[in-house]
């Protein structure tokens, strides 16, 4: 085993005297080609050129001598010190950090970057990332080759946002881009880069925890007709059942939910509010302007779309999970064939609830099937003011849920 392991942070700005002392010690060093160019690394020194950093690490693990490893930027930021670490190859590390490229990035665009949300983006997760690129304002997005600012500028379509693509940063080739969304596909961009991608209302407030701050936005989900205002819900909308059906979606950072028959946009604000993307359909113009006005109350972004299901339905990126407020069976099973991991919706009759189901259980979801029924009392007199009676469903499809773990 390597008798001592560095892991030295480069940022291209010159070495410090840690660093240098580190690798004029060194008996293997890994790295970049760029890394591996570096005048301070010593001619005699075994040279890993890094690839797989799994494989570098055994390598390493298995040289009697001293070690050190190469990274742009911070090596402790989403980089190579979580590997080497691990258990199964035993190795200790120091670790001499440098500027993250994150924070490059954010020092050339002149923005403060405590309020950002920060994803790594890969050909397997690109669809991910692109979702809290959809679903945030601010959000540092860390590529790689095949999943940079063209892959991520397509799958935005339809969403507009501002890019800030900062190529090389630290070295003589470095260069910061700013455009909008819709002409990064176009160019051709080199990597490494970082994308800054900037949409809808920033917030001001330092705050006191990095990315979104909590305390911002109303305690509690599922919130109370009250908060919406008078007259605002439609029927199927109260929060009674927004809180079952919230609590089977479950939505996440990284998910992109449809809900369909937005109503009010009371769902699907409250789904963004847990850091989901969130895609809002009603065919009624008058429910999606009162969407928009509900997202912009509550601070959330959301694409809106006027149309019918399920034929607007055919045109929209992949859900997670889907809501149904409204269109019956057709849209159920147009919903179906996408196959998100659950589908929650809900029907006022027994024979609708068994409609849905059996179309469901046809379509390999696992379904399940609630009464719910609610009473709201006057608390001035314990008297009853309303009463709700509804058949909650939910199909969950196992094998997609498997695959996204």
């Amino acid at each position: 085993m390597a008798d001592r392991v560095t892991v030295i942070g480069w940022d291209g700005s010159p070495l410090t005297d840690a660093a240098r002392s580190a690798l004029g010690a060194a008996t293997l060093v890994a790295g970049a080609a760029h890394h591996l160019a570096l005048p301070e690394v010593p001619p005699g020194a075994e040279r890993i050129r890094l690839g797989s950093v799994t494989l570098a690490a055994r390598r390493i693990a298995a040289h009697r001598g001293t070690a050190v490893v190469l990274a742009d930027g911070d090596p402790g930021f989403f980089g190579v010190v979580r590997t080497l670490r691990a258990p199964e190859h035993g190795l200790e590390v120091e670790v001499v950090p440098a500027v993250s490229s994150v924070a490059q990035a954010f020092a050339r665009a002149g923005m403060p970057w405590d309020d950002a949300q920060i994803v790594v983006a890969h050909p397997r997760n690109l669809r991910r990332a692109v979702n809290v690129c959809r679903a945030h304002t601010k959000v540092a997005v860390l590529t790689s080759p095949g999943a940079g600012p063209a892959e991520l500028a397509l799958l935005l379509q339809g969403v507009h946002r501002t890019f800030v693509i900062c190529e090389e940063l630290g070295t003589e080739r470095e260069r910061v881009t700013v455009l909008t969304s819709d002409k990064a596909a176009d160019h051709s961009w080199r990597d490494p880069n970082v994308v800054i991608v900037i949409g809808g209302p920033v917030a001001q407030d330092t705050g006191w925890i990095a990315g979104r701050d909590p305390g911002a936005r109303p305690r509690g989900w599922a919130l109370p007709t009250a908060a919406y205002g008078e007259g605002i819900l439609g029927e199927g909308e109260n929060d009674r059942l927004r809180a079952a059906q919230l609590a089977r979606l479950g939505p996440r950072v990284g998910d992109l939910v449809w809900d369909i028959g937005c109503g009010s946009g009371a769902l699907a604000v409250e789904a963004a509010r847990f850091g989901a993307a969130v895609i809002a359909v009603d065919r009624d113009r008058r429910a999606c302007t009162r969407t928009i006005e509900t997202a912009r109350r509550f601070g959330v972004p959301l694409q809106i779309l006027q149309g019918t299901a399920p034929h607007i339905l055919e045109d929209l990126p992949e859900p997670d999970v889907v809501r149904v407020g409204g269109g019956g069976p057709a849209v159920i099973s147009a919903v179906a064939d996408r196959r998100p991991e659950r589908i929650v919706t809900h029907a006022s009759t027994r024979d609708e609830a068994e409609l849905i189901g059996r179309d469901l259980t046809e379509h390999g979801y696992t379904v399940e099937c609630a009464l719910l029924q609610s009473v709201e009392l006057d608390t001035r007199a314990w008297a009853e003011k309303e009463r709700t009676v509804v058949f909650l469903l939910c199909g969950d499809l196992e094998g997609r849920r498997e695959a996204a773990r």
